[in-house]
């Protein structure tokens, strides 16, 4: 009888075809470019927003559009690690930033200012923000893809896609750049308003935001409309 020695004995493949760790996982960004090729159209635009769910700072929302036809195999490449904006840390978000900017055919960024959410209402704030970023970059042949809901008709034909800023390409790219651009905004406004912290909070409901209203009340940037417990405390609340 041979000797079975670990030489002559067969090993299993390092990779196959269910991933194992010898397999190359798919770039994301990949899988994002493939999912917005699907609708078969060349123009998608997308749009998402940052700041939604803050405390302090404006709402900013923006789309991206990509000529599917025209993107190149650099830009394709430069864009494979694109994904969700909350997917990444700052570093990650500003080196993709200039990186969907050179890829898309066109981009918006709308701004929308803390008293005119406290007027008009956060939701309402939102919906119309996005539409006009999107409205900024769709031409007639555009397909319009929204981050978990559709905004209401404005003209362009639109789709939601529930967790869209992890599955398409063009959401994604406008994650990144309402985040990037918010998130410049607020360190930037930590400069003139120093006591609340925005150099780290970018104005989000964090336990030392909350602990720095109760120490110093609120600031110019603070949303009054938000029902937040840290107004509360000092009967702010509206």
């Amino acid at each position: 009888m041979e000797d079975a020695s670990p030489a002559s004995r067969p090993t299993k493949r390092a990779t196959d075809r269910r991933g194992s760790p010898g397999r190359k996982k798919r770039p994301k960004g990949r899988k994002l470019f493939a999912f917005d090729r699907s609708f078969e159209r060349r123009f998608i635009a997308g749009a998402d927003e940052a700041g939604r769910g803050c405390l302090a700072g404006p709402l900013v929302a923006a789309a991206v559009l990509f000529d599917l036809d025209r993107l190149t195999l650099s830009d394709r490449r430069s864009l494979a690690r694109l994904n969700d904006s909350k997917q990444h840390d700052e570093a990650g978000r500003e080196a993709l930033y200039p990186l969907v900017l050179r890829a898309a055919a066109k981009t918006s960024v709308i701004v929308r200012c803390v008293r005119g959410i406290d007027s008009r209402g956060l939701h309402r704030t939102n919906l119309d923000a996005l539409k006009a970023a999107l409205r900024c970059v769709a031409n007639p042949e555009t397909l319009c893809l929204v981050d978990g809901f559709r905004v209401g008709p404005f003209g362009y034909e639109q789709k939601a896609v529930v967790d869209g800023d992890t599955k398409s390409a063009a959401i994604a790219g406008a994650s990144i750049l309402a985040k990037v651009t918010r998130d410049r905004y607020m360190r930037r406004a930590a400069e003139m308003h120093p006591g609340w912290e925005f150099e780290s909070n970018v104005g989000y409901s964090t336990p030392e935001h909350r602990a720095r209203i109760a120490a110093n009340g609120v600031s110019p940037l603070h949303r009054m409309s938000f029902a937040s417990i840290a107004y509360q405390q000092l009967a702010l609340g509206g």
